[in-house]
């Protein structure tokens, strides 16, 4: 008891607002008590959050006399019944309405922390449970003591405890708890490993739990590191819901991996359990491909593009839409930019065309890509597929069969506008109508 009393002694001030959630059981009213004798020498302020999740015919008992015990000890008591759930799993769905009640009122009074009465033996079935069914670095760790959380910091000041020193203390002082009679069922996994695992170690190490705080504060120690040149590395790779390759292709492969997970967290927030090592190595191997135009679907809709050195993440891959104009005037296209007839130009880019309309039959149309185009390429024999010449130019996949095409009423392609022109380009001298390729504002030109 005395370094869960010392660390929280130390931990909070004068005055300090804590919310405590209480079920009841031993654990949390332990914790309870722990706060009370430091409210002793400490004008602290606790509040106790019950929730009954209304799945035992216990919970009322259990409601009633945390309610009591609050009034009796001058503490603030709140309260949550949860009256329905939706199909599905319904520890997550509890654990998930347990803790946006607790968010509630830690809002509500300010409180400066949330503490919760997880203690080292739930610690040591954490770190076996996730080390048996695989997962991440950063879940190899168990929980942490201190979690800062927006506003406030989740406290859990009993891994220093085992169960059965809570239990002891509780007993020999008379305070009164109740037991979840679920918590002896087989049919859950951590109650598994509760009854049959633990009391192997604890043979081995009566203080093992002590052991497996250590591990966990080792683990938690290397994480914060890597989080933090993860953190200083991530914004020059990932903006704008894009990836860029050369930026992250020759990062150390660890470093790369928390920088992909960190990407997936960002990308999934809530939804994160839909993704697993499996999605994380496919997002890997698409960075390193060679293959310059790649797509790779992912759960809920989002798709990865690559496109040469990018990977843009989108939700839906976007439809390809037709479009066919009559240039007469300026053409507004789908995308935003506009082509329009320009007075006098003598910029010779590609963002400008000079033609002699003796040459060509108007008038003039504006569509996008059809199978099998070709054009007759300035300063080049012969004609060439446009397919060709936007890979060669490096135009993004998901752009080209968008991307606009001129041509006149004979079908002749006179120019790709921003990437090539046709032999039918002409000196200002020699030209009586001038197009200029104009993009929309914020695009940029490169």
């Amino acid at each position: 008891m005395k370094r869960s009393y010392d660390y929280l002694n130390n931990l909070l001030a004068i005055n300090d607002t804590i919310v405590i959630a209480c079920s009841g059981g031993p654990d949390s009213m332990f914790l309870l008590n722990l706060l009370l004798k430091i409210r002793k020498e400490k004008s602290i302020k606790i509040i106790c959050a019950h929730v009954n999740h209304n799945l035992r015919e216990q919970s009322q008992e259990e409601y009633e006399y945390v309610n009591q015990y609050s009034r009796k000890n001058n503490i603030i008591f709140e309260y949550l019944k949860i009256e329905k759930y939706e199909s599905g799993n319904i520890e997550n769905q509890a654990r998930k309405i347990r803790y946006k009640f607790f968010e509630k009122v830690v809002n509500k009074y300010k409180a400066q922390y949330l503490m919760t009465a997880h203690h080292g033996d739930d610690l040591i079935e954490t770190i076996l449970m996730r080390l048996t069914r695989g997962a991440s670095l950063d879940a190899y760790g168990g929980f942490k003591i201190n979690t800062k959380i927006n506003n406030y910091n989740l406290i859990r000041p009993l891994v220093f405890l085992s169960k059965q020193e809570i239990v002891q203390y509780l007993n020999r002082n008379s305070i009164k708890y109740f037991e979840d009679e679920t918590n002896i069922s087989d049919k859950y996994t951590r109650n598994r490993y509760r009854k049959y695992i633990l009391p192997f170690l604890k043979k081995e190490n009566k203080n093992v739990h002590l052991k497996y705080l250590s591990f966990s504060q080792e683990i938690n120690d290397c994480i914060d590191y890597i989080n933090s040149v993860v953190s200083q590395k991530k914004d020059n790779i990932f903006k704008k819901n894009t990836i860029f390759i050369n930026n992250l292709i020759n990062e150390n492969i660890f470093i790369k991996k928390r920088i992909v997970e960190n990407i997936l967290y960002k990308i999934y927030d809530d939804n994160i359990q839909l993704i697993n090592s499996k999605h994380k190595n496919l997002v890997l191997n698409l960075i390193h491909s060679k293959n310059s135009n790649q797509v790779l679907n992912l759960p809920m809709h989002i798709t990865l593009i690559k496109e040469y050195d990018v990977i843009k993440v989108v939700k839906h891959v976007p439809k390809i839409t037709e479009y066919k104009y009559i240039l007469d005037k300026q053409v507004k296209l789908p995308n935003g930019n506009l082509i329009l007839p320009v007075v006098e130009d003598n910029i010779y880019d590609n963002y400008h065309l000079h033609l002699d309309s003796k040459q060509i039959k108007l008038p003039l149309i504006v569509r996008n890509r059809k199978a099998g185009d070709i054009m007759a390429v300035k300063n080049l024999n012969g004609h060439k597929k446009i397919k060709d010449i936007m890979i060669n130019a490096k135009i993004p996949k998901s752009l080209r069969n968008t991307w606009p095409i001129v041509l006149d009423s004979n079908d002749q392609i006179l120019w790709i506008p921003g990437i090539k022109k046709s032999k039918f380009d002409k000196k200002l001298e020699n030209c009586d109508i001038i197009l200029k390729y104009q993009l929309k504002e914020g695009e940029i030109n490169e």
